[in-house]
């Protein structure tokens, strides 16, 4: 699977593998070789829970790694009014008649319960290249969908995004 990522995303991603690779992965080293010096491994918990650890860790670089490897990397080409990535939209929800504000951004950084939608989401696409007063019909599947009207767009940059997502 390839994701669409900026290369900011790539930015941050190879920072935390750099802080991984030298900071995280010689602590978890340390860790896993004073818990073996403990003696007995086989009712040693500490030296499991190191163990794990330090699993986890390069686990974390591995997947950073390829996530990086199989990358697609994308640019905002939307106008100073339009919709587009890392871009901060208020929106109308016309059966609902209240109002909610989300962020457009990569699927790396999809997190919805947090208003961080992706440009790849029902929502995101449908409103991808509209303007402030557009009513934007959101396709949920066949036979479910909605009309929203863009209230405001605030550019935000990347900067103010929240970190890469965990898996």
């Amino acid at each position: 699977m390839h994701d669409k990522l900026t290369q900011s995303d790539i930015d941050k991603m190879q920072e935390e593998i750099d802080h991984r690779k030298l900071v995280v992965r010689k602590a978890a080293i340390e860790a896993v070789k004073e818990a073996r010096a403990q003696g007995d491994l086989s009712e040693n918990f500490e030296y499991y829970a190191a163990k794990r650890e330090k699993n986890i860790n390069e686990s974390r670089i591995r997947y950073l790694e390829a996530m990086i490897k199989t990358a697609i990397i994308v640019e905002d080409k939307s106008k100073e009014d339009e919709v587009g990535l890392n871009k901060r939209v208020t929106i109308l929800v016309e059966d609902e008649e209240e109002t909610e504000e989300y962020k457009i951004v990569t699927t790396i950084r999809g997190n919805s319960l947090n208003g961080l939608i992706t440009s790849e989401s029902p929502l995101g696409s449908a409103l991808m290249g509209h303007k402030v007063g557009d009513i934007v019909y959101v396709k949920v599947n066949d036979k479910v969908g909605y009309n929203v009207e863009i209230k405001a767009i605030e550019n935000t940059g990347e900067e103010e995004t929240d970190t890469i997502r965990k898996f």
